[in-house]
């Protein structure tokens, strides 16, 4: 008997309640299966969880199985039978059953199995009970932490995806593209950039085409969204049109036609300190709750570190392109009888500055220099390296030395600067008259050639060992290829970040480029742009310098033309490529049956000038303008001593030279040249020279 406490009023009559209408009351109703017969018992509380009318059910558990759904009559049976075999006592499981009324209704049973004395299963006795709220609630539970699991998710995803973004377009184009305004519902997004003297820069516009005419540049002091929250330093939350229309009567006529009903706009505050807004747009919402504005407040907190780091990123690769550019030349010169493009493209992919540089030099007689070079590394290092270099490179060119010494001396010049740095470089001077360009390549890719009728094809040319190198190694010989370039064909100069391409190897970039110029277009500054997009597309981390010499038609000019190589003793392929440019300027200033001729006599004075003297020689072959027109070879030494002209004898090997020299000439003679000689032969050629179709080669 339960004690009473003292002073407490007496329980009522029929406390307490009976089991059975305990359960009534909590809507549970129990069972009695019998498993021997198969018969099970349901209590009229059963029957109504059940949905089952008093005279409805037979007392057959096959009625009941027949009444679910028959996955959950299979899920049911396996458990009864594990638990009846693996000797349980208790089971509970979830089941839905149909109702009368065709419904699914969620039920839960909970069980106990009765044994005998052997421990066979005998009974199971248990009670059910309506499931239908408690599995919704739960639901609704489950979809609410899926819910916060998946902003938390966004702002986790978006937060890895700003870490990736280097400029603030960068950080604009995340916020778009993450799904970021899908997950929130937002419908757009809207950013601003404050600047000096309290201007905010919008830089992220809002919905397509609904630009606010006169907020590209506001103030903090404005009555604008962006303007308050900076000033402020405070989120706020617009959570109705009649908000936003109150609040903000000069911004709210031009929104109200897009359908937005709610906003909300943070503040980007990093480092203690206001950097910009940012702002989130809604079509279907009309308020926040306050987990959802921790969530935003949390995302704006990431946006402001984000935005921070790509206006730092902004600012110093502006400065380093803009110190970039101004040590490449500021302007080209025109150039009579060519075309020339030129363009310089900074690497996207990293914020140092690089050493990649083009220039056009003009040099006397009508003749054009064209130098590509990069210089190893991308920092201010290598662009002032950079801009020593190009410096000195045109003014050995514009001295008159010749290729090849160009490239020597400003090896040196660059092993002498005791950096550790060095550069390739492609040096090409070009005889506009003639169309002959002398190559010399220190470490560089090759250049292409583009042909009349677009065709593209890769030249090769000997080169040496980059500058600085070649210095460091006492390999300071550069040999001199020779091109003809007919009118209309255009010579393409580039450093590697043009045909570097990742997970390709050199050759592959050179083909891929070789047709991107073939099917480019026919226009210079066009083709120009079309690379340069090309390489804006792709990215990359290595800048990229670009120039195009196209030849115009036959260029005329009273000086006539002027070629010069250097020769050094024990050089055999030296001795063999300045033939060759003497053999192209004769035929491409129209020698025509005399070349051989020429080529012969300009062999003879170049091996006698290396056979009898100590050190190299210069070989010159120009144009004298007449009249007569004569083409004139000049062989350059540091001898003092005089060449003469004597008789061999019938069984001599030695003394020919100039009996043959004398014999093909119209005229030659030798003349001093301060600490040494100059020998030379005049030829005379036709007034109007006859080009045969062109062709360009080493």
């Amino acid at each position: 008997m339960v004690d009473r406490v003292a002073g407490a009023l007496p329980p009522p009559d029929d406390w307490p309640v009976p089991p059975d209408v305990s359960l009534s009351l909590n809507r549970m109703g129990s069972f009695d299966w019998d498993l021997a017969s198969g018969l099970c018992h349901l209590d009229p509380t059963a029957l109504t969880v059940l949905g089952l009318e008093p005279g409805e059910y037979d007392g057959r558990r096959e009625s009941l199985i027949a009444r679910m759904p028959p996955e959950e009559a299979v899920r049911l049976d396996s458990l009864v039978a594990r638990v009846l075999k693996d000797g349980s006592e208790h089971y509970g499981v979830y089941f839905r059953i149909r109702r009368s009324d065709g419904t699914l209704r969620w039920t839960h049973t909970q069980g106990r199995v009765h044994r005998d004395d052997s421990g066979l299963p005998r009974r199971i006795i248990g009670i059910v009970r309506d499931a239908t709220e408690e599995l919704a609630d739960s639901a609704a539970r489950l979809e609410t932490d899926a819910a916060r699991t998946r902003r938390a998710g966004v702002v986790e995803s978006t937060t890895a995806a700003l870490a990736h973004a280097r400029t603030v377009q960068d950080v604009i184009d995340v916020l778009r593209d993450s799904h970021g305004l899908e997950h929130f519902g937002a419908t757009s997004l809207v950013m601003g950039l404050l600047e000096a003297g309290g201007r905010i820069h919008l830089v992220a516009e809002g919905p397509q085409e609904a630009f606010v005419p006169g907020t590209r540049y506001t103030h903090v002091d404005d009555q604008y969204p962006m303007s308050e929250v900076i000033r402020t330093l405070a989120p706020r939350f617009i959570e109705s049109r009649e908000d936003f229309a109150t609040s903000y009567p000069l911004l709210w006529p031009h929104l109200q036609g897009l359908g937005i009903r709610a906003a909300v706009y943070l503040p980007l505050i990093a480092q203690a300190r206001p950097i910009g807004a940012f702002g989130l747009l809604y079509d279907d919402r009309t308020g926040f709750t306050g987990e959802e504005r921790d969530v935003l407040v949390a995302l704006g907190s990431s946006i402001a570190q984000s935005v921070q780091r790509a206006v730092l990123y902004d600012q110093e690769h502006d400065l380093a392109e803009g110190l970039q550019q101004a040590m490449l030349p500021r302007r080209i010169p025109d150039i009579p009888g060519a075309q020339i493009a030129v363009r310089y493209r900074a690497a996207r992919m990293g914020r140092d500055i690089g050493g990649d540089w083009y220039d056009i030099i003009a040099l006397p007689g009508g003749r054009v220099g064209a130098v590509i070079g990069d210089v190893q590394g991308h920092d201010t290092d290598a662009a002032a390296v950079m801009g020593q270099l190009r410096i000195v490179l045109r003014a050995y060119a514009a001295e008159g030395h010749t290729p090849a010494t160009v490239m020597a001396r400003a090896s040196v010049f660059l092993h002498e600067l005791d950096t550790d740095r060095f550069a390739t470089c492609l040096y090409a001077e070009a005889d506009l008259s003639t169309g002959v360009v002398q190559v010399v390549r220190a470490g560089h890719v090759d250049p292409l050639l583009r042909d009349t009728d677009g065709s593209c094809r890769r030249i090769p040319v000997d080169g040496g060992l980059p500058l600085g190198l070649s210095a460091e190694f006492g390999r300071l010989e550069y040999p001199v290829s020779t091109v003809e370039l007919d009118p209309g064909q255009t010579l393409l100069l580039y450093t590697d970040g043009l045909v570097e391409l990742p997970g390709y190897d050199l050759d592959e970039g050179m083909q891929q480029l070789t047709d991107l110029v073939r099917g480019g277009p026919r226009d210079l500054q066009r083709l120009a742009d079309r690379l340069c997009d090309v390489v804006d597309e792709r990215g990359g981390e290595d800048d990229v310098a670009l120039l195009l010499l196209r030849r115009q038609g036959a260029h005329a000019r009273g000086a006539g033309g002027r070629l010069q190589q250097h020769l050094d003793q024990n050089d055999p392929d030296g001795l063999s490529s300045a033939r060759h440019m003497v053999r192209s300027a004769a035929r491409a200033w129209g020698a025509g049956e005399r070349t051989d001729d020429i080529e012969l006599a300009a062999d003879e004075l170049m091996v006698n000038a290396l056979t009898h003297t100590d050190g190299g020689a210069t070989v010159t072959v120009r144009v004298l303008t007449g009249p007569p027109r004569r083409l004139r070879v000049e062989v350059e030494d540091r001898s003092s001593a005089l060449p003469r002209r004597r008789d061999a004898g019938e069984s001599g090997v030695s003394g020919r030279g100039l009996l043959l020299v004398d014999r093909l000439a119209d005229v030659w003679g030798v003349e001093s040249r301060g600490s040494g000689k100059c020998v030379w032969c005049e030829f005379g050629v036709p007034a109007r020279a006859q080009r045969r179709p062109g062709r360009a080669g080493p």
